[in-house]
Formats: C-alpha cells, structure tokens, sequence
C-alpha cells in the first residue's frame, strides 16, 4: 500500500494547526523584536521572546486540549477521528493568536508582563469557550468523541473567533496595569457580538430557521443531523 493509505488525516489537521498556530508567534516576534539598529540585539531579543512563545504556545495547547475536551481527545486523534482533528488543530490555532500579540519586545521586563498577560489571555480564552458551550443543548465532547466533524466546525469555528477578540484584547503599548487591565476588558466586550451572529445572523438570517435564545433549529441541524 502507498504511504498516503497510511496517513491519519486527524493527525495531520493537528499538525496543520500547530504550523498555523507558530507561524502566528513567529510572524508577531519578529515584527515587535526587530528594530533594525542593532542586528545582535534584534536576533536575542526575536530568539528570547520568541522561543520563550513557542514553549508556552505548545504546552499550553496540548494541557488545553485535555482541560477542554477531556483527556480521551489524544486517543481519538490517534484512532484517526477527524472531528477530533479539527477540534485540536482549532485550539492550536487560538492559543496561537492568544499568544502572538502577547509576546515580542526588547528587555527582560516586558517579557515579564507579557507572560502575565499570556495567562490572562489563556485563562479568558477558556473561559469564553466554556460560555459558549453552554449557549448549545448538545455536549460538543461528546459529540466530538462521537466523530460528529459538524460539531467539531461550530466549536473549532467559535474558538477561534473568540482567540481573535482575546488577542486583539492584550495587544497594545502597557501603560500601567489598572489602565491596560481597564483596556483589555473594555476590548473583550465586543465577544458578545459573538451571541446573536450565532443565533439570529446564522440560524435565522442564513439558515432561514426560527429564531431561538439558546439551541434552536441550529443547534438539531448540527448535533442531530450532523450537517456541515
């Protein structure tokens, strides 16, 4: 049999997402530690900061998977569940735009708070998905583990979506933390655009389905007829 018969199609949307997600941090590192004045100072300070995302970017996708769809995710990844694979590879890619706005700078202070600010980002990211979760009447794990990929789409769809808020969220020049604390929540309130483009623009405006303040048509179409 050729290699492709072998290939574990879940495994590679994992990889795929991962690339996405270090080409994000890569991408924000170079931009934020590169002043083009001091080529030595540029390549430590892209090599700290970067390097220093890349360890956190793959340890905490790999704990967020586990906290977040249960510690069976990996096994299902390796028995080639592609809902599975899009769930995993869509949590790489939001903590990677959680993480690249977060760190990149030139001195050891900034890397500091920029560590700080990448837990916040973290924890907020978590949070939020958790909130969505429960805006559906479906158990996306279950229905995740169960090889339901449209399930896995409206999650991996919805995580990121939330990642772009919370990055835009911790971007930005500190200036001081109650100010830039202040800053980052005022920019998280546009997250709860999020609700009614979920269930008026897509269920009502797109899917022409009734409108519902929580589950619906939306949530029947995806859980129980499974359609992408």
């Amino acid at each position: 049999m050729s290699d492709a018969a072998h290939i574990n199609p879940a495994r590679a949307i994992v990889r795929a997402g991962f690339v996405c997600g270090a080409a994000f941090i890569v991408a924000s590192a170079i931009r934020g530690c590169v002043h083009g004045i001091d080529w030595k100072a540029d390549l430590l300070w892209t090599a700290v900061f970067g390097g220093s995302a890349i360890l956190l970017f793959a340890a905490a996708g790999s704990l967020g998977i586990r906290v977040l769809l249960r510690s069976r995710l990996p096994g299902e990844i390796a028995r080639g569940n592609l809902a599975a694979g899009v769930a995993a590879g869509a949590h790489f890619v939001a903590t990677g735009l959680v993480i690249a706005p977060c760190l990149y700078g030139d001195d050891i202070a900034t890397l500091g708070i920029s560590v700080v600010f990448f837990v916040l980002g973290q924890a907020t990211l978590h949070l939020f998905v958790v909130l969505f979760r429960f805006l559906t009447l479906y158990a996306e794990d279950q229905e995740i583990m169960g090889e339901n990929v449209a399930a896995a789409v409206s999650y991996a769809g919805a995580m990121v979506a939330i990642a772009m808020i919370v990055g835009h969220a911790t971007e930005g020049t500190f200036a001081g933390w109650a100010a830039s604390l202040r800053a980052y929540a005022a920019a998280l309130a546009s997250a709860l655009v999020l609700y009614p483009v979920r269930q008026l623009v897509v269920q009502t405006l797109m899917l022409r389905q009734p409108f519902a303040l929580r589950g619906g048509p939306l949530d029947r179409l995806v859980a129980q007829q499974r359609n992408v």
